[in-house]
């Protein structure tokens, strides 16, 4: 009987051990604890335009820098300033990359936009383009001058006819998108177009004896544009416009190291012949995060009140703003 039951007893041990050690099947895969789901990305959709100026985040777009901070970012292109203000001003837009004088306009309109960064200053990538028998500002006297209304073509033409004792009044004004006047010029429709990059580079290789007139550089700042947010897009999503941020900065780190692929994304995405290109960056600065921070600290401010005397003068403002209330750097490192 003691071995009747010391098998017994036997037989459950074996039994016992065998579902611990797994001769039982395992749980399914619905009965493990499920794995944390990644983060949600935040969506931002960006009013821009084909300026190369802008051309880091179309590197940060196209290696993963957005996502890799948490955003889904959409870029909305747009080939006039009119029209991206509008849409920007509809709400239709969580942020833009606009020209610095822009911010003047907007916020006139009753637009409460700041800027968080300062994304560059433009020299020769701004400019008027000339043909043969016009060889200063003062030669544009009675002639056709094409350039975009209310944009940076327009502050550029004004401060020149400005430091020349001129107005607009003194010439003939053709209002054109800045696409479209650099080839009106080289097609003889007018005699100067003031207009930038890609399009001066691309006017300039089709005309012969069309050279540059003016450019930015005779006012260093003077054209300059800034990554801008309403406010209320600020209170309600402040990490993720930092996020923003810090994809512009990885941008610009990737391509100080990797130029040449870096400009080539950048050209592609604006549409602009990869040699004529090299040509027009030479005319532009980009700001990464540390730079803008040190502008935002004081040189920018004083530089805001002459850009907006020059809107004032061309008819596109009546005040200009405290640069304190536009300029907001706590979102910078």
């Amino acid at each position: 009987m003691k071995r009747v039951l010391l098998l017994l007893m036997m037989v459950a041990a074996v039994a016992t051990m065998a579902a611990q050690c797994g001769g039982a099947a395992p749980a399914p895969a619905t009965e493990k604890e499920a794995a944390p789901a990644p983060a949600e990305l935040v969506e931002f959709k960006i009013a821009t335009q084909p300026w190369i100026g802008y051309g880091p985040w179309y590197i940060a777009q196209n290696k993963g820098f957005f996502e890799k901070h948490g955003l889904k970012v959409e870029l909305v292109e747009f080939a006039t300033d009119q029209d991206l203000n509008s849409g920007l001003a509809a709400g239709k837009f969580d942020g833009a990359n606009i020209a610095t004088h822009t911010s003047i306009i907007l916020r006139q309109a009753g637009v409460d936009v700041k800027a968080v960064l300062l994304m560059d200053a433009s020299y020769q990538a701004d400019a008027m383009i000339a043909g043969e028998g016009i060889a200063s500002i003062a030669d544009l006297k009675g002639k056709k001058v094409a350039f975009e209304e209310g944009t940076t073509s327009d502050i550029l033409l004004t401060y020149a006819l400005m430091q020349n004792g001129m107005t607009k009044a003194d010439i003939e004004t053709v209002p054109m998108p800045a696409s479209d006047a650099g080839a009106a010029a080289i097609a003889g429709q007018v005699d100067v177009a003031v207009t930038y990059e890609p399009y001066i580079s691309a006017a300039l290789a089709q005309g012969s004896g069309y050279r540059i007139l003016y450019s930015a550089a005779e006012k260093p700042g003077l054209i300059s544009d800034v990554f801008v947010f309403p406010a209320k897009v600020l209170q309600e999503k402040p990490e993720a416009v930092k996020g923003m941020l810090q994809a512009w900065q990885e941008a610009f780190d990737f391509l100080q190291a990797n130029p040449d692929e870096g400009q080539k994304i950048i050209a592609d995405a604006v549409g602009s012949d990869l040699e004529e290109f090299k040509t027009a960056w030479q005319g532009i600065k980009l700001y990464d995060l540390a730079g803008s921070k040190q502008m935002f600290a004081g040189e920018i401010e004083e530089t805001y009140k002459q850009i907006g005397e020059v809107l004032v003068a061309s008819g596109g403002a009546t005040s200009v703003p405290d640069p304190a209330e536009v300029f907001d750097a706590s979102y910078l490192p």
